[in-house]
């Protein structure tokens, strides 16, 4: 596959979505977890999300357990955590292996656009929990972002576009 666009994923409710669904919008796409250090990043997300979503930008969770066992609940359990305490109303998908054989395809292609993005022969894996990549209306990945970077400084990224 060669474009984001490709790509279906799974919403958190078990419906599959084709990311073509997204064409022309400004991608915020993040692999989460609700056991991390780093699970205060969903406040951030949601303020970033409930500020430029009417200006077309989409923020995309997915779930992930790969690190540290830090998202161990269902679907529901995800769900209700990330309403109840931070309020998410931006789409979570269906929990995911972003790292190893069993990644899902969209966060293969991810690691490997990112790592042409900056001249390397082989994909990085992601990290952590909380990685983001910035990808611009035109389903072009501009900017894969460390897990540590907090939402409100790719704000000045997102208005570049």
């Amino acid at each position: 596959m060669s474009e984001i666009y490709d790509f279906q994923v799974q919403s958190i409710d078990g419906q599959m979505k084709p990311m073509s669904e997204y064409k022309g919008k400004i991608l915020l796409i993040v692999n989460v977890a609700s056991q991390c250090g780093l699970t205060p990043q969903y406040e951030g997300l949601q303020d970033l999300y409930a500020s430029m979503h009417d200006q077309g930008v989409e923020v995309l969770a997915f779930p992930c357990n790969q690190f540290g066992g830090q998202e161990p609940g269902d679907a529901d359990s995800i769900k209700c955590f990330t309403k109840d305490r931070y309020q998410v109303s931006f789409p979570l998908f269906a929990k995911i292996d972003v790292n190893g054989p069993n990644a899902h395809p969209l966060f293969t292609w991810l690691k490997q656009v990112s790592a042409n993005l900056v001249g390397q022969s082989d994909p990085e894996d992601i990290e952590w929990n909380f990685a983001k990549f910035l990808i611009d209306r035109h389903g072009q990945l501009v900017h894969r972002f460390k897990p540590q970077v907090e939402p409100a400084g790719i704000i000045e990224y997102i208005t570049k576009i």
